[in-house]
């Protein structure tokens, strides 16, 4: 197997702050590494440097094999707000289409179309700057993908995707035959697309071969024999400790080389390895909560010309535990702000029906778009508990740290704690996965098993819906919502065989239509054949004219579509009627066989 990449020796600082230093790694050809670290340790900074956008402070090597085709997505796609999505996408590959011919370039253009279709962007000459947050990522996966490279390097890839992008994502990387390395904290994507675990800690890295839960499991085998090493080294530090303690007059003979030794095994003896966790027990116990929590009847909300919500009932219980889902921009996150009453003043839109909160309700609503800090108040400044932000990741090192030296994932966790520590008794979660480690996450959802409060999550985040919601809100669109008792994996598997059947009707209905007009009555129960009326002769004349017009313009259009020259519109009208044509044809072909056969 190849060795697509090697690196050896790279390290990054920040000022003080060391991210890592001197690590190395090796990737083969058909690995599909999920890169693993806490926030701000230093992923993003390695992938960039990986890619060629940043530079190893030590020097260090980076070694790809020759003329493979590499492709990055970074968190943030650069784009023109001006330009078309078509555009947009065609000027982010210049670098991989410059060499194509220009039959391989239609071909390219082709798969570009092919890959914005699956991931539901119907219209490739829309303006990049009318794009939703999801969509814009979806148009840099599209970037990615159509290049078909040999080695992908991605930086949160499902970060602001559905699930329906997420699904499509996952199936298309996992049957590609493609080497990739991402940072991802979605862990049924990474269980599903990956082979391969690679932890950065402490500034080492450690590649464990397998699943998430394969990881979880040798992880804490590697930190059992680190702590049953340390043990033994503490044994013999007490033997060297009496000999460091002898008389003055003995010890002015000892070998420099053990007195060095000695302060070594004194620094290994007291590196006892202890997994950091978020402590969030101060937080979970959350302020009392009336009867009432919010009542929505008959509530109708329009915005923009658009539908967002269509006469919508339900009552939030206390302690439910709901899952709000559905595609980018059908309405998930207005909902929210429609419950807390966090609409625009100035363009409030029009809402009908009642939205009635109860007298003790106090929501803790943590946004998609997070929070604007103070970016040059310290951490201590914004959250003045010192031993919440211990319990939070924030060791005392980094209380003086300005906001703004933080990474995006730990404002995001500094973010949470300032909704946390107001102990609501309402919980609302939106998009909460984006940009949180791993191991903040799993702490995050032990928290939220043990929340006593209602709680209302926003996500794609399968796993972490499965795990904190018992029931679902699916926003379907054209403000229809549907309720769904059960886990959002149940919910998925629902669709599917939804969907499976309906394909399996429509087949049937087919082939028995198909059946019914292939039948033909055998000799004996052949009637006596009659001719043509003059009626149906006339008719098998028009038949005849009509497949010749038809016929050419079939041909015509065919022409048109291969040429690869007509804007969207007029190719996607082309298509269509190209496809009513040949239909037309086929059932005036029928009909004159038909009538042929009584000729």
């Amino acid at each position: 197997m190849a060795s697509y990449l090697q690196i050896e020796n790279i390290s990054k600082s920040y000022g003080p702050k060391v991210l890592f230093e001197n690590i190395s790694l090796n990737v083969n050809e058909g690995d599909k590494m999920a890169l693993i670290a806490p926030n701000g340790t230093g992923k993003t900074s390695l992938l960039r440097i990986i890619a060629g956008k940043d530079k190893s402070d030590s020097g260090g090597k980076i070694t790809f094999l020759k003329d493979i085709r590499i492709a990055f997505l970074e968190q943030d796609y650069a784009f023109d707000p001006e330009k078309s999505v078509m555009d947009q996408v065609m000027d982010s590959s210049k670098e991989f289409t410059a060499h194509l011919d220009e039959d391989h370039l239609f071909d390219y253009e082709i798969r570009v179309r092919q890959l914005l279709s699956s991931f539901s962007i119907s219209d490739p000459t829309i303006k990049m700057k009318s794009l939703s947050g999801g969509e814009v990522k979806r148009v840099a996966l599209t970037a990615m993908l159509a290049t078909e490279a040999d080695f992908y390097i991605m930086d949160e890839p499902t970060n602001h995707l559905d699930t329906d992008a997420i699904e499509f994502l996952e199936d298309y990387l996992s049957r590609a035959r493609c080497t990739l390395l991402m940072v991802t904290h979605d862990r049924y994507f990474l269980d599903r697309v990956c082979n391969t675990v690679i932890e950065m800690e402490r500034g080492n890295i450690y590649t464990y071969r397998g699943d998430y839960e394969n990881y979880l499991e040798k992880r804490a085998e590697r930190i059992d024999n680190y702590n049953a090493e340390t043990e033994k080294v503490r044994n013999i530090l007490r033997r060297e400790l009496e000999w460091m303690r002898s008389t003055p007059c003995a010890r002015t003979g000892k070998a420099k080389y053990r007195k060095e030794a000695f302060y070594n095994l004194k620094d290994r003896a007291e590196d006892v390895y202890r997994t950091t966790q978020v402590s969030l027990s101060d937080l979970s116990r959350g302020s009392r909560l009336g009867s009432k929590v919010i009542n929505c009847k008959d509530v109708s909300f329009y915005y923009g010309g658009k539908c967002y919500l269509d006469h919508f009932t339900y009552n939030f219980q206390r302690f439910d535990r709901v899952g709000i889902v559905g595609r980018n921009g059908c309405g998930k996150t207005t909902f929210i702000n429609l419950l807390t009453g966090n609409m625009y003043p100035d363009d409030p839109g029009v809402l009908t029906g009642e939205i009635d909160r109860g007298e003790s309700l106090n929501i803790g609503y943590y946004h998609q778009s997070g929070i604007k800090f103070d970016e040059d108040q310290t951490v201590l400044e914004t959250v003045n508990d010192t031993h919440l932000l211990s319990q939070f990741l924030f060791p005392h090192d980094m209380l003086s740290t300005k906001v703004a030296k933080l990474s995006g994932g730990e404002k995001r966790r500094l973010y949470l704690l300032t909704i946390l520590m107001k102990q609501p008794n309402l919980l609302i979660l939106d998009e909460p996965t984006n940009d949180l480690d791993i191991v903040t996450l799993n702490v995050l959802e032990e928290y939220l098993r043990e929340y006593k409060g209602s709680l209302i999550i926003v996500s794609h985040d399968r796993h972490f819906l499965d795990r904190l919601v018992d029931h679902l809100l699916v926003f379907v669109g054209d403000g229809e919502v549907k309720d769904f008792i059960g886990k959002y994996s149940e919910y998925r598997e629902y669709i599917r065989q939804r969907d499976a059947e309906k394909k399996a009707e429509q087949k049937a209905l087919k082939e028995k239509e198909q059946k019914g007009k292939d039948s033909r009555p055998t000799q004996a129960d052949k009637p006596q054949k009659r001719k043509l009326s003059y009626k149906e002769r006339k008719e098998m004349e028009s038949l005849e004219a009509e497949l010749e017009v038809l016929s050419a313009e079939k041909e015509e259009l065919s022409g048109k579509i291969s040429a690869g020259t007509l804007p969207y519109s007029e190719l996607q009208a082309a298509s269509e009627r190209y496809a009513e044509v040949s239909d037309l044809i086929d059932s005036k072909e029928l009909r004159w066989l038909e009538l042929s056969e009584l000729a």
